[in-house]
């Protein structure tokens, strides 16, 4: 699939993204174990990179290391949900502002181009490729902030947030597709008031939909 990707400035950074998009998309199950090995020969390089890309995810807590098992991906938690929402909507809202301020024509070119595929994965019900495209839509818009520490402190909620069991609701992709719609529009005319609003929407309508669902 035809993707904007940021700049990487190591090989384990690369590795990195390639598994934290896979894990976010659902390409790699919760609970599955991260073959070093196999990942290196998906990916195209050695076992090095793969294994302190491991790392990196493990600290930020996509993964969990076991001596015996190996990497795999960490489960969801239910209970911790609530509050990680909360966190998103304040540290997301503080990366979007920011970048707002720095968005580049280009930039703002590749959300474009993002969009037009999140709209057509919804329109062809393809859920793994919505999620990936929501992720590297929201990492484009928070990589131009300059805020490399809040970033990372936001992916550390994104590997506990469930993005995969939340895809799965009924039409959950298209609204999610509508929504981004709505934060694109704003980011375009640098609406900061209109990309907000649009933005904390899109984080809790999906998590307000996943609990009455998980409830009943």
């Amino acid at each position: 699939m035809k993707g904007i990707r940021v700049k990487h400035r190591t090989k384990e950074e690369f590795v990195a993204d390639f598994l934290r998009e896979g894990i976010i998309s659902g390409r790699f199950a919760r609970g599955s174990k991260l073959k070093q090995a196999e990942l290196a020969q998906m990916i195209g390089t050695s076992i090095t990179p793969v294994r302190e890309a491991i790392k990196l995810l493990e600290a930020e807590g996509f993964v969990l290391g076991d001596s015996h098992r190996g990497a795999v991906v960490a489960p969801f938690d239910m209970d911790a949900t609530e509050e990680i929402v909360d966190l998103r909507v304040t540290l997301e809202s503080k990366l979007a502002l920011a970048a707002l301020k720095r968005l580049t024509s280009q930039t703002v070119e590749d959300l474009r181009d993002l969009q037009q595929q999140i709209e057509k994965a919804a329109a062809e019900g393809n859920r793994e490729a919505v999620r990936l495209i929501n992720y590297r839509f929201h990492e484009t818009i928070y990589m131009a902030s300059e805020l490399p520490q809040t970033l990372q402190f936001v992916r550390i909620l994104w590997a506990r947030y469930p993005f995969d069991l939340i895809n799965k609701l009924e039409n959950r992709i298209e609204r999610a597709s509508a929504e981004h719609r709505e934060m694109l529009s704003a980011i375009i005319v640098r609406d900061e008031a209109a990309m907000l609003s649009a933005l904390r929407m899109h984080i809790r309508s999906g998590w307000d939909e996943f609990k009455v669902g998980y409830a009943s």
